[in-house]
C-alpha cells in the first residue's frame, strides 16, 4: 500500500516492465506491461480499469476476466482494446481491458486530512496562512495515493492468431498510469502585470479546434478544500472541471475547459476576495484573445468557495460572462443586487447549513429588484431521466435565474453520516452530472 505521500502518477509515457520477456521459451504471447487507469467522480478519482499489454494480439470475442485476477479488485469486465485506452474496445487487440468495480473499497484515491502548517508541501501543504485565513498557503484536505495496480493470468486466453495463451505464473504491476480526461488538460502558469500574482491552471482545448475558431469557455472554480500548490489538484477532486472536456461532453459542446488551481483562498465567508479574483478574469480575458474565443460564450461555475468566487466575479465584472452556474455557495445579501440582471442557475442541498440559507436570502434580494426565479425542489438520487423530466416542469428555458434546492437526506449516501459539511460536500457530488443544467447554460449568451 503507498504512503500518504505518494501522490497519483502524472505521466501516461509508456514504461517497459524489466525482465519480461515478449515471447515464452515455447514461442507463445505473454503479458508484457500494466497500465492503471483512472476516471474521476463525483467524489473524487478512482483507478477504475487495468489495461495489460500483450506481445500479440489477444481474440476478445471468448475472452473472460475470471482468466485474470487483479489484487483486492473485482472485475466486472474483460475485452480487447487496441490501445490502453478503455474507449478503443475491438474485437482483436493488444491489450485486454479489465474493468473493475468503482465501488471497491481499493478504487478510492482520495483521502481526507486535516491539513497541517509546516508538513511536506506535496503532503497536506506548508507556509503560513493565506491572505483570507483558512487553510495554509498550499494546504489540502485531500491527498491522493498513488494508482497502482497487481495483474496475474490465471486461466489460458486466446491469441488472434487462434493460438493459446497459457498463464506463466507470473504478476505484474502496473508500471504507467492513464487518467482518463485529466490527462487531456495542460498544466500551465499565468503571470499577471496589473497584479503581480502568478496562478497556476490547468487548461483544455478542443481536440478539433482551429485557429480562429470561436469557441466557448467554461471556468471552474473550486472550492476551499482544493487549495493546493499542485496544480492538478482541483481536476482530481470531483467532476466540476472534467465533466466538460469529456468525449461524451465535447461530441455535442465543444468548448474550452479553464480550471484554476488556487494556492491560497480568494474568497471567504466574510464576502472578502483577493487580488486573485482580477487575476483569474484578466487570464480569461487574455485566454480570449490568444485564441479567438467567442466572448459571448463565456461561462463561470464553482463549488463552495469557488461559487463565492463566481458571485463576487459577476458582481465586479457584470459583462463579462453569460451565465454561471452557482454550487453550494452564498455571499452577502447586501452586496448582490447587481446580479438581479444575470443569467444564473443555483443549486443547494437543503443539508446544507450555510448555503441553503445564505441563497435563500440572496434570492429574495434578486427578486425584490426584478429578477425573474424560478424556483423547485429536486432529490438528489433521481436519475439523469428524472432530472430532466423536472428540468421541464420548472420551465427551466424561460427563467433568467433558476433556483434548485436538493431536498433534505437525498445528497448524503446511505451510511454516510450527515455530520459536519457532508450535506455541503455532496452537493456537489451530484451536481455536475445534471445533464439538463449543463445545457441550459450553453444555451445562454451575452
Amino acid at each position: 500500500m503507498p504512503s500518504r505521500r505518494h501522490f497519483l502518477a502524472a505521466s501516461t509515457s509508456t514504461l517497459m516492465t524489466l525482465g519480461v520477456p515478449a515471447l515464452g521459451q515455447d514461442g507463445t504471447a505473454r503479458m508484457r506491461q500494466v497500465t492503471a487507469i483512472t476516471q474521476v467522480f463525483g467524489d473524487g478519482i478512482r483507478l477504475t480499469a487495468a489495461a495489460v499489454e500483450y506481445t500479440a494480439d489477444i481474440d476478445g470475442t471468448a475472452l473472460q476476466g475470471a482468466a485474470f485476477e487483479v489484487a483486492g479488485r473485482r472485475i466486472t469486465q474483460a475485452y480487447a482494446s487496441t490501445a490502453a485506452d478503455p474507449a478503443q474496445r475491438a474485437r482483436a487487440g493488444r491489450f485486454v481491458i479489465l474493468a473493475l468495480s468503482p465501488d471497491d473499497a481499493d478504487a478510492i484515491l482520495a483521502e481526507h486530512v486535516q491539513p497541517q502548517r509546516g508538513a511536506d508541501p506535496q503532503a497536506a501543504g506548508a507556509g503560513g496562512p493565506g491572505p483570507l485565513g483558512g487553510p495554509p498557503v498550499g494546504g489540502s484536505d485531500t491527498l491522493y495515493r498513488s494508482a497502482s495496480v497487481q495483474v496475474a493470468q490465471v486461466a489460458p486466453i486466446l491469441a488472434s492468431d487462434g493460438s493459446t495463451i497459457l498463464p506463466d505464473g507470473k504478476t505484474l504491476t502496473s508500471s504507467a498510469v492513464v487518467n482518463l480526461v485529466v490527462d487531456d488538460f495542460r498544466q500551465l502558469e499565468f503571470h499577471d502585470p496589473a497584479t503581480g500574482d502568478t496562478l497556476r491552471y490547468n487548461l483544455f482545448i478542443p481536440r478539433d479546434y482551429e485557429a480562429g475558431k470561436a469557441c466557448p469557455l467554461v471556468l471552474f472554480m473550486h472550492d476551499a478544500g482544493a487549495t493546493s500548490e499542485i496544480t492538478r489538484t482541483t481536476l482530481l477532486q470531483g467532476r466540476g472541471a472534467v465533466v466538460w472536456a469529456s468525449p461524451e461532453e465535447q461530441a455535442k459542446r465543444p468548448c474550452f475547459v479553464l480550471a484554476p488551481q488556487y494556492a491560497a483562498l480568494v474568497a471567504n465567508d466574510n464576502s472578502e476576495t483577493t487580488s486573485m479574483l482580477d487575476t483569474t478574469v484578466h487570464l480569461v480575458q487574455a485566454l480570449a484573445r490568444q485564441y479567438g474565443l467567442d466572448t459571448r460564450r463565456l461561462y463561470a461555475t464553482g463549488q463552495s468557495g469557488g461559487c463565492m468566487l463566481a458571485i463576487a466575479m459577476n458582481i465586479r465584472y457584470p459583462e463579462l460572462f453569460a451565465a454561471s452556474y452557482l454550487v453550494a455557495g452564498q455571499w452577502d445579501p447586501a452586496l448582490v443586487k447587481p446580479l438581479a440582471r444575470k443569467k444564473l442557475w443555483i443549486l443547494v442541498a437543503q443539508d446544507d447549513a450555510k448555503a441553503y440559507p445564505g441563497q435563500n436570502a440572496i434570492t429574495a434580494v434578486l427578486e425584490q429588484a426584478g429578477a425573474r426565479v424560478g424556483r423547485a425542489v429536486w432529490d438528489g438520487t433521481w436519475t439523469q431521466a428524472q432530472f430532466r423530466a423536472a428540468y421541464e416542469r420548472l420551465h427551466a428555458d424561460a427563467n433568467q435565474i433558476n433556483y434548485v434546492a436538493l431536498r433534505k437526506g437525498t445528497v448524503i449516501p446511505a451510511g454516510q453520516s450527515a455530520a459536519g459539511a457532508s450535506g455541503h460536500r455532496n452537493t456537489w457530488r451530484i451536481a455536475y452530472d445534471i445533464a439538463p443544467i449543463r445545457e441550459w447554460l450553453f444555451k445562454q449568451r451575452a
